[in-house]
């Protein structure tokens, strides 16, 4: 059995314990796409975060407590705990529920858990995006810069052209303003308390993603000592980058799929 949604929800059959795979910055569910159509699963849920490809609800401010309150009420539609599992800010957002909302969740699955590490540094360009009228000149400069160019420059980091193109058609204003709508509620004094909740994350199974040529998300080290104070595991990906599901679906399939095995026995 195969379903497609408009939110980019796909299922196979397997288990009885459904998947949801959250996007980061500046995708769309399209990003777990290959992953998706790898895993023998009954459900696999693959939602686009508000104003990232799709509209903003009515008062939704983008910040990161919205994108949290939002994905447990996804999560909760589903009605049953699921396995989660996160890529870049979708990363940061399952961490955050596995910290306060365990009930949801039969597992978690993070590769940006170095951010909550006390010694995370945002990088070059989240820099750019937490800074007034600079942020807003670069999302602009995002936002009109050639097709073609764009393409190029995503495929040199790892993303087939397809991921590419609909990462691209999805950046307009709207996923201009949430980025830095975002970025800005993430500062480092905003960010104290997630960082100080990381042991309440220890509450559910977490797996730790750490692709080694990963520039944006921390440094092994902070990866390691962060899991290690949430008591989750950690599996290395040598060679791969940021965009790991991407560059190397079959693996990344491989690893989640023996990850929710071992926790539904």
């Amino acid at each position: 059995m195969t379903q497609t949604d408009p939110s980019g929800t796909r299922s196979t059959t397997s288990s009885d314990i459904p998947v949801v795979l959250v996007h980061g910055n500046p995708e769309t569910h399209a990003v777990w796409g290959p992953v998706a159509d790898l895993l023998n699963r009954t459900d696999v849920v693959t939602p686009n975060l508000p104003g990232f490809g799709c509209p903003v609800p009515d008062g939704f401010d983008a910040t990161k407590e919205a994108y949290v309150a939002w994905l447990i009420a996804e999560i909760e539609s589903v009605g049953q705990p699921v396995h989660l599992v996160g890529h870049d800010w979708g990363g940061a957002l399952t961490v955050r529920v596995a910290e306060t909302r365990p009930d949801l969740l039969v597992s978690w699955c993070s590769d940006s858990v170095g951010l909550f590490h006390p010694s995370y540094e945002w990088h070059d360009l989240a820099q750019i995006w937490q800074t007034p009228g600079d942020g807003e000149s670069n999302v602009e400069a995002m936002a009109t810069i050639d097709p073609a160019d764009a393409v190029a420059g995503f495929e040199a980091l790892g993303i087939p052209q397809a991921q590419a193109m609909a990462f691209i058609e999805a950046f307009d204003a709207t996923m201009g303003s949430s980025v830095l709508a975002l970025y800005r509620s993430a500062v480092p004094e905003l960010m104290a308390p997630w960082l100080a909740a990381i042991g309440d994350a220890a509450r559910r199974p977490g797996l730790a993603v750490h692709a080694t040529d990963d520039p944006f998300v921390g440094d092994a080290r902070l990866i390691t000592e962060t899991a290690a104070a949430a008591d989750a595991e950690v599996v290395d990906l040598e060679g791969l980058g940021h965009w790991w599901m991407l560059q190397d679906p079959g693996l990344a399939a491989t690893i989640l799929t023996f990850w929710f095995a071992r926790n539904e026995e």
